[in-house]
């Protein structure tokens, strides 16, 4: 008898794990509390993958081997609670892939930067000429891309949301960028929670493996330094110690290993801004313990354009630049695109709060920033902390009138900048198609 996988949520995790999963012959349920799509309908039906939409049929899970939970399912999801009852075992979209390829796994994640670090690690990699795929919360399904692809080499952009739900899952080279409070809905609003999860991702590394992690983040350093992880340990940061480091000073990264030392010039680097050097230096260590050549490593790091909603330019019209930021979901990730303003920024920001610290960005808000838009059904809290300081601040409840109203507040060399701070569900089906929204209004300008 065929061994049954019932795979919680439909989305991009869920299509593919049931891609691979009827590849290699399991018997297949699909269940989405929600609605599915008609294309997503279509491949199941093509795959003969039983499936049900708008309800969870416990009944119909009884006799499963795994329970593979999408992501966006909280584990107290009553469905979920019931199973584990049960003791059906729950796994990730990634730890089911993982066991079907022998792939070398390079894992990223963090609460900021994975998705920039994860895209020049790959961009790297393919200009060294690796066979190498990127997927995990970037692109396609891990799953997926194990089913139809299967390259020698995986980059995983990895969330906590993936992690929480690993078994036997470990990279060969794990990085964690930072980690600040962020998702703490999920996590009973306990931020320790949080953190173990994302230390996850060196559970089941081994002496063989590789840990590299953001050393200048205060939080970080000591639970890393504290966790009981085999695998070797490679701080990266601007006050970078110890035996493995990578570190930055006069334009050079310095990668410091027991065996060797390398220095990478990154006079021309074209992503600007303290944290997309860090993020430089985490790929550049990935790199590095790979083998891959110092100058193969630079020229990348030269010709490397950016990850789309990330501090992305847009247009500049009558000399205001616009810049899309528009994945900047937390308050860390608005610092960060709020330090890099190089002139007076108009910021647009709003959205769903998820129990947001604004007063921490008082200094630069106060330095930087000469008005600020609102884009959201609830703004009491921005207007609450930075109606005190701005003296212009401007509700609004729909991007085209934001872009209208940025633009004229906005004044010859200034910067319009769309860094949100929360998420985007009030307005937007999720953070891309916000920043698609406010690309085509700058273009509408």
């Amino acid at each position: 008898m065929k061994e049954k996988i019932v795979i919680l949520g439909a989305g991009e995790s869920g299509l593919g794990t049931a891609i691979l999963a009827k590849k290699q012959g399991l018997n297949v349920f699909v269940s989405e509390q929600g609605a599915i799509n008609a294309t997503t309908k279509k491949t199941f039906d093509e795959l003969d993958v039983v499936w049900e939409e708008g309800m969870h049929s416990f009944s119909k899970m009884l006799d499963a081997n795994w329970i593979m939970k999408s992501p966006g399912i909280p584990s107290h999801a009553p469905i979920v609670s019931q199973l584990k009852l049960i003791k059906i075992p729950v796994i990730s979209e990634i730890e089911f892939a993982a066991r079907y390829t022998s792939a070398t796994l390079i894992g990223v994640t963090g609460s900021n930067g994975k998705t920039t670090t994860s895209l020049l690690t790959h961009h790297i990699l393919v200009e060294a000429g690796f066979d190498v795929g990127l997927a995990g919360n970037i692109g396609n399904s891990f799953a997926r891309e194990v089913a139809e692809n299967d390259h020698e080499y995986y980059v995983l952009e990895i969330s906590s949301f993936q992690l929480d739900d690993i078994h036997e899952f470990t990279p060969h080279i794990g990085v964690i960028t930072n980690v600040t409070p962020d998702h703490l809905d999920r996590y009973d609003q306990d931020f320790n929670n949080y953190l173990n999860s994302k230390l996850r991702i060196t559970k089941n590394q081994n002496q063989r493996d590789f840990l590299i992690f953001n050393s200048d983040d205060p939080i970080l350093k000591p639970v890393v330094k504290e966790s009981l992880t085999e695998a070797k340990l490679h701080g990266f940061g601007f006050e970078a110690s110890g035996l493995n480091k990578t570190h930055y000073t006069s334009n050079k990264i310095t990668i410091e290993t027991e065996k060797e030392k390398t220095m990478i010039n990154t006079l021309e680097f074209p992503l600007s801004g303290r944290h997309n050097l860090l993020n430089a230096m985490a790929a550049s260590t990935i790199a590095s313990l790979l083998q891959i050549s110092k100058t193969t490593i630079r020229e990348s790091l030269l010709n490397f354009k950016g990850a789309p909603h990330r501090l992305e330019p847009v247009l500049k019209i009558q000399n205001i630049s616009y810049i899309n930021d528009s994945k900047a979901t937390n308050i860390n990730s608005v610092f960060y695109a709020l330090e890099s303003m190089k002139s007076s920024t108009v910021w647009i920001v709003g959205g769903v709060d998820k129990g947001n610290d604004y007063e921490v960005l008082l200094p630069l808000v106060r330095e930087k920033v000469k008005g600020i838009v609102c884009l959201g059904i609830d703004n009491h809290k921005l207007l609450e902390v930075f109606g005190p300081v701005i003296d212009i601040i401007v509700e609004t409840q729909s991007m085209s009138e934001a872009v209208k109203i940025a633009h004229k507040i906005a004044q010859k060399d200034d910067q319009v900048l769309l860094s949100p701070a929360c998420a985007s569900f009030d307005l937007f089906k999720n953070y891309e198609d916000r920043g698609n929204q406010f690309k085509e209004a700058v273009r509408n300008l």
